[in-house]
């Protein structure tokens, strides 16, 4: 089933002139015969995140920046902290993003005195960067209401606004699909609930929240392709688009985040525990790409 149009937006003070944004899946699948990726340029590190650090430490700030706040446009039930309260090392390697309900410091959203914290950051004015292979290994959380989410977004939307500067979620998952994620692209005349995408299920009934997996975008001149753990499940040109304006020849930035509710995954409920962590064990961004087939 299509999910309905959700916007979002930036939350961080440095980001609040851009435009509210969208993280949602149409639920279309690629077209018959995709063609898998051709062969890789020498590749060079762009943007690289391994998580060492002590543990209880934040994020390096030289990379990332933390964004706070709530989101009434997408009526996610979160309040996003700053800090290392809800984003922090674990001395092991690894990025953990922590959901948890609770309101320590009487937080305020949308809908009254906040139920739960949780973190968002981006790498805007640090690192964007135009083609290349976009990965990180991470593993979800588990539970109705949950969504974590590793997407870019366009470097230009304080200029043009959201869809008109692009929108490529490289993975995203709703609790109650727990073998299933999403990529989608959101543009001009192709957002929300009419972006162009597909999902990706783990065989067997197997649920990603079991262990951690690979996801990742090779993004060319007028292509992106999408893999989880190296297998290639889907590919869009601006021939999918329907005449519409393919909007991905400029640089993007990165976006990690684990959001609680929500109109598409829907609220937790009496069955989803917490706190839920996000576990990343790395980004990673090359300038090698997918050569678009001749």
């Amino acid at each position: 089933m299509t999910p309905p149009y959700r916007p979002r937006r930036l939350l961080t003070s440095a980001l609040c002139a851009l435009s509210a944004l969208a993280l949602v899946p149409a639920l279309s699948g690629p077209a018959a015969g995709t063609p898998p990726p051709g062969p890789r340029a020498a590749a060079a590190a762009g943007f690289t995140d391994d998580f060492d650090g002590p543990a209880g430490s934040a994020v390096d700030g030289a990379k990332w920046q933390t964004e706070t706040g709530d989101n009434v446009n997408n009526h996610e039930r979160q309040y996003y902290t700053a800090g290392n309260s809800n984003a922090a090392l674990d001395g092991q390697g690894h990025l953990v993003i922590t959901a948890r309900r609770e309101n320590p410091n009487n937080y305020q959203c949308w809908y009254g005195a906040c139920q739960y914290t949780s973190a968002r950051l981006n790498t805007s004015g640090r690192f964007s960067q135009t083609y290349g292979h976009f990965e990180t290994r991470m593993k979800i959380p588990r539970g109705q209401g949950m969504w974590p989410a590793f997407w870019m977004l366009g470097d230009d939307i304080g200029q043009v606004g959201w869809p008109n500067s692009g929108e490529i979620d490289v993975m995203e998952n709703v609790g109650f699909e727990p073998s299933t994620v999403h990529g989608t692209l959101h543009g001009p005349g192709y957002s929300g609930a009419n972006g162009i995408g597909a999902p990706y299920s783990l065989p067997g009934g197997q649920a990603f929240a079991d262990d951690f997996h690979t996801f990742a975008v090779d993004w060319a001149p007028d292509s992106v392709s999408w893999s989880v753990d190296g297998n290639v499940y889907q590919r869009r040109t601006p021939a999918d688009l329907n005449g519409n304006t393919w909007v991905f020849n400029k640089p993007f930035f990165l976006i990690l985040n684990l959001a609680v509710g929500g109109d598409w995954p829907g609220d937790p409920d009496g069955n989803t525990a917490f706190p839920q962590q996000l576990v990343v064990d790395y980004v990673h961004v090359t300038t090698s790409g997918v050569r678009p087939p001749a």
